[in-house]
């Protein structure tokens, strides 16, 4: 019988007593200290933007950061951001609704069967080695200037990444803990389900970051040509008229949209590996 189930609980344990409101207390001001400093970097950052474009530190063409705000909220006022918004979000969850799952169902077959690496990863590997951003012409070709070229793209762009770490995730995970598992009298769905997915998870959500952040750049890409709408038809269509502040606000977009994808999945991150105990960082 494991020694476990006889042992006291921590709580009752001398000197494991909970923490004390004074602990709380440093706790939560440690927490709003971080928070602050996570911020004052990107503070600092708009605040030099201001003052530099203000100074002409900057050049004639870059324009201060109120301006930009200012023209944001003209463009939003009008409906005219949001509704060019909605066509570029509405195309990066097109591109990822077919190569996110692509991605993971190829990486599970390779990492799980060895039959299957041998007959899926040879092709993957040299598919990937084409820098999926320079067929764009190919694709113009194939699908046209439409919707249907642009959403293949970002899904092509989004497969790599996520394969790659799903693969290596799978393949990285002990063998120990496995042979444990069969030992245990764990099935193969069994190891799969309790072990192997749990152990892979971490790299699968790094696989999952770099997938987003290749999201958001074939965005760019794919926006820049033979497009009617989108936030990338607004950087084009304000370029050609120098208009500097509509340019540098969908520059501000596409940072947050990144960052907010991005957040949101080391917030999945927290959440799924809240069993896992890596490095702090003092």
């Amino acid at each position: 019988m494991s020694t476990d189930l006889l042992d006291p609980p921590r709580s009752s344990l001398p000197g494991a007593a909970a923490p004390t409101a004074a602990a709380r207390s440093g706790a939560a001001a440690l927490s709003l200290l971080r928070r602050v400093r996570k911020a004052g970097g990107l503070v600092v950052v708009l605040v030099l933007w201001e003052a530099g474009a203000r100074a002409g530190w900057l050049g004639s063409t870059t324009p201060p950061l109120s301006d930009v705000a200012v023209r944001g909220w003209d463009m939003a006022s009008s409906g005219e951001l949001f509704t060019n918004l909605g066509v570029s979000l509405l195309r990066v969850l097109k591109g990822l609704a077919i190569g996110l799952p692509l991605g993971l169902v190829l990486g599970l077959l390779s990492g799980l069967f060895r039959i299957s690496e041998d007959i899926i990863d040879a092709p993957v590997q040299a598919v990937r080695m084409l820098p999926h951003l320079a067929l764009v012409p190919l694709f113009i070709i194939w699908f046209g200037i439409g919707e249907t070229s642009k959403v293949g793209l970002i899904a092509v762009g989004v497969v790599f990444p996520l394969y790659i770490n799903v693969f290596h995730g799978i393949r990285g995970v002990d063998e120990r803990l496995v042979e444990s598992a069969r030992t245990c009298g764990l099935g193969r769905l069994g190891l799969v389900r309790k072990v192997v997915l749990p152990g892979a998870l971490p790299q699968i959500l790094v696989g999952l970051r770099l997938s987003l952040g290749v999201a958001w750049l074939t965005l760019v890409v794919v926006e820049q040509s033979a497009t009617a709408s989108g936030i990338g038809f607004l950087i084009n269509q304000a370029t050609q008229f120098m208009q500097m502040d509509t340019v540098f606000l969908v520059l501000v977009l596409y940072a947050v949209l990144g960052v907010s994808t991005d957040l949101l999945v080391r917030l999945i991150e927290r959440r799924a590996l809240a069993w896992r105990k890596g490095l702090v960082a003092r």
